[in-house]
Formats: structure tokens, C-alpha cells, sequence
């Protein structure tokens, strides 16, 4: 019986642990500059829900909350923003699926010259919320119940994901400094998540890869102008390791390549941009998650190129009646 109950304990606690992992995955939060994060994709238990609460702080010469990073030589944003949203992992077929929703808002500072026009400007309130949707097609069966949370492991997996922000935030069309894009865009990707070694609490490592392309709408009144963007490809790359069962650390990655944005004929330049930083996660307790990345711009002399750096502190609760009934 003693050992019944210790089996028991051990496969809550490891259930607990997956729990979090579900949560940390579902911090759909994304922060353009910076990509989605380490460990986004890792797959959780069926049913599992979320609440991402993600601040982010972004400074460069572009507007951090416009995906497609057009450069304006010699301008300076910062911006603060906060992200709320809800989210919840769904079998589909019998493969994990993923739906999000996610709303920013906050305030971003700015300076730009555009057209020989001096512009500054302090923009507060709601930015374009996104919606997202992913699903496994390549890996281990959708996590349906307390067994299959114990014998999981990711091996190779591979999603197809889609994501459409809608044109509904916070847009002044006299300045080019805004927290809302006036115009439809999104993305289609493929995240790819391959375990490396052995997959045991405090000594996992995976390395992570996120290709997507970036399509833009026109914005048919940029200062009286209009504006189009040719799409946009990122590559977002993550070498993650545990340090102990609730700490882990990752490298991170994330390059910029296209994106020229066209103003009533006049085009700018495309990116061609490489970008460094680092994250840490930590559980703390059995519902919550705080994890703490930073990411700069490399390479970034000469005038069109890409300048960016900025800090993101996550916070996820999540939680599933199956677990939390146990």
C-alpha cells in the first residue's frame, strides 16, 4: 500500500509538471520583436487553459508593434506594452491543437522624419488583437488523460499554425506613429520542436524552430498616403536546457529577411537582420509560470538596418479540472 501511495504522489507531481508545461506553451502572447519564445509549441494535456499576462519593454528604429520592423533611419521608438489573453489546447482528429486570442495595449513613445516631416508623438491606448490557431501534424498523438501525460515525449514534432491580427486598434492617420497598423495582416508558419536526449524533468533540452512568412494588407491612409509591405519571412531559432525541475534557460535566435515596405511608389529597403538574446523560465507553484527573455539586434551599423533590443517578462496561469481535481 506504501508504495501504491508514493506512486501515486509521483505521478501528480509529474502531472502537476506538465500542467505548467501546458501553461508555459500557451503564452500566446507574441511580442513582434521578439518573437514567440522558447518552449511555445511544446505540447500539454487536452483541455489544459490559460491566461498569459506579458509585459514588454522595446526600444529601436522601428515601431516594435508593427511585424513588418519598416525602418526609418534616424528615428527612436520605445514603447511599453502589455498583452492579455486567454487560451486552450484541443484535440482535433486525435493531434493537439491550440486556439488563442490576444489583446495589447499600452503606450509608445516616438520621433520620426518621414517625407522631409518632423513627427512626434506619445500613442496610448489598444493595439491589433491577434488570433491564433495551430495543430500537430507530425509527433506524438494528442495528451488526452493522466497516462499519456507519463509516457510523453515530443521526439520530433512538427505544427502548422496561422495568425490574424485584426485592424481594430488605436490609428491617427496624421502621423506614422501609432499602436494600431490600420490594415489586415498575419502569418502562416511550421514550428518544429525536437527533444535532445533523454526527456526527465530537470535535464531536458530541445532545440526549437519557427519558419514564417509574414502577409500584409495595404494601409490605404498612412498619412494621407498608402502603403504596402511585401511579406516579411522569419526564422526563429531556440536551444533550450533544464538547470533543475523548475528551471530552465534558453538561447534564442530570430532573423528578418524581405519586408520593403512601398509608400504611393516610393519604396524603402528590405530587411535582412539577425537577432540575439536569451530567456529564463521559473514554476512557481503548481498553477504559475514566470519566464524573463531579453533579445537585441546584431550587426546593426548602417542606417537601414534593423535596430532593436527590448525586455519581456511573462506571467501564465493556467490550469485543467482533471489535475486540479486530483
Amino acid at each position: 500500500m506504501n508504495q501504491i501511495n508514493i506512486t501515486m504522489g509521483s505521478g501528480r507531481r509529474t502531472a502537476m509538471r506538465f500542467l505548467i508545461v501546458a501553461a508555459a506553451l500557451l503564452h500566446a502572447g507574441h511580442s513582434f520583436a521578439q518573437g514567440d519564445g522558447p518552449r511555445f509549441y511544446w505540447k500539454g494535456l487536452m483541455g489544459t487553459n490559460a491566461v498569459p499576462l506579458i509585459h514588454s519593454s522595446i526600444g529601436g528604429n522601428a515601431n516594435p508593434l508593427d511585424p513588418s520592423h519598416a525602418v526609418v533611419p534616424g528615428a527612436e521608438f520605445s514603447s511599453n506594452t502589455n498583452l492579455v489573453g486567454y487560451a486552450k489546447m484541443l484535440p482535433l482528429f486525435k493531434r493537439a491543437a491550440m486556439v488563442s486570442v490576444m489583446a495589447p495595449m499600452g503606450r509608445m513613445n516616438g520621433t520620426v522624419n518621414l517625407n522631409g516631416l518632423d513627427y512626434s508623438r506619445t500613442a496610448r491606448g489598444f493595439g491589433d488583437p491577434m488570433l491564433q490557431v495551430s495543430v500537430n501534424v507530425l509527433g506524438p498523438k494528442a495528451i488526452m488523460n493522466i497516462p499519456d501525460m507519463l509516457r510523453y515525449e515530443p521526439g520530433f514534432s512538427v505544427d502548422l499554425m496561422g495568425t490574424l491580427c485584426l485592424p481594430v486598434g488605436e490609428y491617427d492617420n496624421t502621423t506614422p506613429l501609432n499602436i494600431g497598423q490600420n490594415r489586415w495582416y498575419g502569418r502562416i508558419g511550421a514550428p518544429v520542436v525536437w527533444q535532445l536526449g533523454a526527456w526527465v524533468p530537470g535535464k531536458r533540452t530541445t532545440f526549437e524552430l519557427l519558419p514564417v512568412v509574414w502577409i500584409f494588407g495595404d494601409n490605404t491612409d498612412f498619412v494621407g498616403k498608402t502603403m504596402s509591405t511585401e511579406p516579411m519571412y522569419q526564422v526563429e531559432g531556440h536551444l533550450t536546457r533544464d538547470l533543475m525541475e523548475k528551471l530552465w534557460v534558453s538561447f534564442d535566435a530570430v532573423s528578418y529577411t524581405g519586408g520593403k515596405a512601398t509608400i504611393d511608389g516610393v519604396a524603402g529597403s528590405e530587411l535582412d537582420n539577425l537577432g540575439l538574446g536569451g530567456t529564463v523560465g521559473y514554476t512557481l507553484n503548481s498553477n504559475m509560470q514566470l519566464n524573463l527573455a531579453y533579445s537585441s539586434t546584431v550587426d546593426d551599423g548602417a542606417p537601414e538596418d534593423l535596430k532593436m533590443d527590448g525586455f519581456r517578462f511573462t506571467l501564465i496561469f493556467g490550469w485543467h479540472k482533471l489535475v486540479e481535481g486530483m
